[in-house]
């Protein structure tokens, strides 16, 4: 018999499969078939499933069932031009508000993430990132800010979690954090505004290539 996954493995299996295409925006998901295919009880599936309406990837319909969310280009760059100025605003704020402890917690994130990019790890490196932009929105020191980040960051996700597949994506990444990290320290609240922003939009025609890369979503 299988072994029970947990749910944060199904969430992630299925959130790949949706950002990869293998579940289409408007397909019907049937909670029996992926309890069959993880070799599990519907609860922990159940879980999974509501982790990612949470995130925007899914919608409920009531007496319908579980569909993937069908989100347009338009709307995905929308939401990622709203994350570049909220990151954008912490990064600036954390130039001047950052303790002696947020400084030492956004070091040993950044040295994560660069363990993580040598080991060429790809999917640590997703969830180092991720501790990465967390740790910049704690220092910001505004508990609104970093709640309505932390809201946005789980919607985009796996989309982020898409563009660092591409080739040297990951190491770009991990430079544009040594950037960020260095004006945050030397307290240059323009200079980390611009980094950030750069970084989550990845540079314009970055940008619109990792959009392409995912395909058509709506």
């Amino acid at each position: 018999m299988a072994t029970t996954p947990t749910v944060q493995r199904i969430r992630l299996a299925l959130e790949n499969a949706i950002v990869d295409g293998d579940y289409a925006p408007g397909d019907k998901l049937d909670p029996g078939r992926i309890a069959e295919q993880y070799g599990c009880s519907r609860t922990p599936v159940r879980e999974a499933l509501q982790a990612l309406e949470a995130s925007g990837l899914l919608t409920v319909q009531p007496k319908r069932g579980t569909f993937v969310a069908q989100l347009g280009v338009p709307e995905l760059m929308q939401r990622f031009e709203v994350m570049a100025e909220l990151e954008a605003f912490c990064a600036r704020l954390a130039c001047r508000r950052a303790s002696g402890e947020d400084l030492q917690r956004l070091a040993e994130a950044q040295d994560a993430c660069t363990a993580a990019a040598e080991a060429m790890d790809a999917e640590r490196y997703y969830a180092e990132n991720t501790l990465f932009h967390q740790a910049i929105y704690r220092a910001a020191h505004n508990e609104f800010l970093e709640a309505e980040a932390l809201r946005l960051q789980a919607v985009l996700q796996p989309y982020r979690r898409r563009q660092l597949r591409a080739h040297g994506r990951i190491r770009s990444s991990l430079s544009e954090h040594s950037d960020i990290l260095e004006a945050i320290k030397r307290g240059e609240p323009a200079l980390a505004t611009k980094l950030m922003q750069d970084h989550v939009l990845i540079q314009g025609e970055g940008f619109r290539d990792m959009l392409a890369a995912i395909g058509p979503v709506a």
